[in-house]
């Protein structure tokens, strides 16, 4: 069935209507947990985000492909994974132990202090037996609402259905040498988030295993390409 939906008018690239990898400005629409399918109790926390205004010649995304009546999202949009990998409780090598509620908590108050919101975070002490009801109370509440983040967004290569390569996005990890975001407003003189880089930010998508034909000749087979 050929669709006459979206297609560009004119010359050139249309711009693409999904954040890419790089330094960004975003903001927050909506917060939630996500099952990791390879970790038992494992969760990966998802923030659906939206850039800047684009104006009126941009047409981005409906905000609800089945109630266009909301109309579109008037910057890119993309879903971004709060951390490379999954939050869960597990002892690293070193001993130390990592525990999953606490971490994701690290991360909804480093969100908070981003999005000028702290006060709402430190009003829900001790209000929630589970940290899937501290994330559903946030997004009900979205006290992040239309604060804008500067940003840096590291991406994980993928190939998708026409044999394009995209990216799931996710944020850096905190560090002594930088931070993935902060708010908007701090002057570029004294930011502290990462300068974007394909080296560090970029996690190239894994080659074909080779394998030996029955010719004896090498065959590529493709892998899983969401393998984390």
């Amino acid at each position: 069935m050929i669709s006459t939906k979206d297609i560009p008018t004119g010359g050139g690239k249309a711009l693409s209507k999904t954040l890419q990898p790089g330094n960004r400005v975003i903001k927050i629409n909506s917060i939630y947990l996500e099952k990791y399918a390879f970790g038992q109790n494992a969760y990966h926390l998802m923030l659906d985000c939206e850039g800047p205004d684009l104006g009126e010649n941009f047409e981005g995304f409906f905000i609800d492909k089945d109630n266009e009546s909301l109309g579109r999202h008037k910057g890119q949009v993309s879903r971004v994974r709060a951390s490379e990998y999954a939050y869960e409780d597990k002892i690293l090598e070193s001993g130390v132990q990592i525990n999953r509620d606490i971490e994701i908590v690290k991360m909804l108050k480093n969100i908070c202090v981003a999005t000028d919101c702290l006060a709402w975070f430190e009003a829900e002490d001790g209000k929630h037996e589970t940290i899937e009801s501290l994330v559903q109370k946030m997004n009900e509440d979205a006290p992040y609402a239309d604060t804008f983040m500067s940003t840096c967004l590291a991406g994980k290569e993928y190939e998708n259905k026409q044999g394009y390569t995209n990216h799931d996005l996710f944020f850096p990890k905190f560090t002594k040498a930088g931070v993935p975001f902060e708010n908007a407003e701090v002057e570029t003189s004294i930011s502290r988030v990462y300068k974007f880089n394909d080296k560090d930010h970029i996690r190239a998508k894994k080659a074909p295993k080779q394998v030996a034909s029955f010719d004896g000749a090498p065959s590529q087979t493709g892998g899983s390409e969401f393998e984390l």
